[in-house]
């Protein structure tokens, strides 16, 4: 199978390059902010343009100084990016004019000897537009102008990377046929060990790993191949407590994490066995069952563990995360690699039970049955009943249930049916949607009788 090509946006600090980077998007997948060195790791995405699909990548900027910002990291992470990439869009600043680190840009592109796209970006004006000319000495050819702010020649800049890739024609590049690739959200706390992870996944140094909490800030995806499945695997911001927030980057870097996991299909939330559980965690935890996402409880650092075996940690688990005790769980190390295959073979088992339809039969079968065992709730002398059911939707099964008032059902009484519907049907370990609809609603099936105790 012939690999996607791939598209490196590079250049100097705040030339504009994750703006450009999410104006191709179309939505806000890279941060972006004033502040100098915020991309530092590899930030990519798959696009599809006028029929070619290709793998975009937004880099940090050439040429930090500040040792506070990783620089040795970031420009290791540039350096992989431009190996990869087919075609390289180098952006410049209109607005600024050339600088002495364009022109180290422009070196080291003549060294990397990929073809390369100069895009002056920041032209939101006709009249800025014209001093694109002065970058023409940067030896690339005639500079195309750009305004990623005001998406303004974005897809003529595209249009010439295309041209530019090398190699076989577009509709010769992938085969036909294969299987979905299953989007996993890596989430957990900061510094538990996500990146290295996602590192040893892609068998490659795709994201930063450093000892500094908070060194991933953008949602990272990587794609990856594991037992004949292909998987794109979210690495994403570690999370902390509100109140623990420094700045806006920490706040969006968050707010991308939370997006990743309703991005994903399946999400591998990771806990630190050298650590507590703390109340993160299960912030966390609360956030993939209130998004309906399948789980699994990735113990990392396992190797470091000395003094407990798995049948103590579980136990342990099961007492800190209550209400999550049909997550599966896992131990790895991705130091070792050890049981990380196995922990991707069980995303894929998640995966495919979301995936199920159940028959009304059996689910009017499992609702007979859970009223039988505990009847819904009387109020005001009004017994809850229940009519009929039907699974309406998967991923995440969603099981819509007609009762005589939506009121006499509280929160309570949908979680023991999830509960029963996860012990009697085929997505015993994923989290199960219900809806109530009272007979009110327009719509309500003929229920033949009330399925009473």
């Amino acid at each position: 199978m012939h690999q996607r090509p791939v598209i490196a946006i590079v250049g100097r600090p705040n030339v504009g390059k994750s703006s450009f980077f999410n104006a191709v998007v179309g939505r806000r997948v890279s941060i972006v902010d004033p502040v100098a060195g915020v991309t530092r790791d590899r930030v990519s995405a798959d696009i599809t343009f006028q029929g070619t699909e290709f793998e975009l990548i937004d880099t940090g900027g050439i040429g930090l100084f500040d040792e506070t910002l990783l620089k040795d990291e970031v420009e290791r992470q540039i350096a992989i990016a431009l190996d990869l990439a087919d075609v390289v869009i180098f952006l410049v600043d209109v607005r600024e004019g050339r600088t002495p680190l364009d022109e180290e840009v422009a070196g080291r592109l003549r060294r990397c000897g990929c073809p390369v796209v100069l895009v002056a970006n920041k032209a939101d004006t006709a009249a800025l537009e014209e001093y694109r000319h002065v970058f023409f000495r940067l030896g690339f050819g005639e500079p195309l102008a750009a305004s990623a702010h005001e998406k303004r020649g974005v897809y003529a800049v595209l249009e010439q990377a295309l041209e530019l890739i090398p190699g076989e024609d577009a509709e010769d590049r992938f085969e036909e046929g294969a299987p979905a690739r299953v989007k996993v959200a890596v989430v957990g706390r900061m510094n538990v060990g996500k990146s290295s992870l996602v590192n040893y996944l892609a068998q490659e140094e795709r994201v930063i790993v450093s000892e500094l909490p908070g060194t991933t800030r953008d949602s990272v995806d990587v794609t990856f191949e594991i037992g004949g499945r292909q998987y794109v695997v979210i690495d994403t911001a570690g999370m902390r407590r509100k109140t623990s927030i420094q700045d806006s980057i920490e706040f969006y870097g968050q707010a991308r994490a939370e997006r990743a996991i309703r991005r994903a299909d399946v999400v591998v939330l990771m806990l630190d066995a050298t650590r507590e559980i703390a109340k993160v965690d299960k912030k966390i935890a609360d956030m993939v069952i209130t998004s309906y996402k399948p789980c699994v409880l990735a113990v990392s650092k396992w190797d470091l563990v000395q003094d407990s075996t798995s049948d103590d940690y579980e136990a342990y688990v099961a007492a800190k995360l209550r209400g999550f005790d049909f997550m599966p769980l896992t131990f790895i190390s991705s130091q070792t690699g050890f049981n990380i295959e196995a922990t991707f073979e069980l995303v894929t088992e998640l995966y495919h039970q979301a995936s199920q339809r159940a028959s009304t039969a059996m689910i009017n079968k499992v609702l007979e049955d859970a009223v039988r065992r505990r009847t819904p709730q009387i109020r005001l002398a009004k017994p809850g009943k229940i009519y009929f059911g039907m699974q309406i939707e998967t991923c995440p099964p969603t099981i819509l249930v007609y009762v005589n008032d939506i009121k006499l059902f509280n929160h309570d009484y949908r979680r023991y049916l999830a509960n029963r519907f996860r012990k009697a049907l085929p997505y015993s370990e994923v989290p199960i949607k219900i809806a109530f609809r009272g007979k009110d609603r327009v719509g309500l099936p003929p229920p033949g009788r009330t399925i009473d105790s």
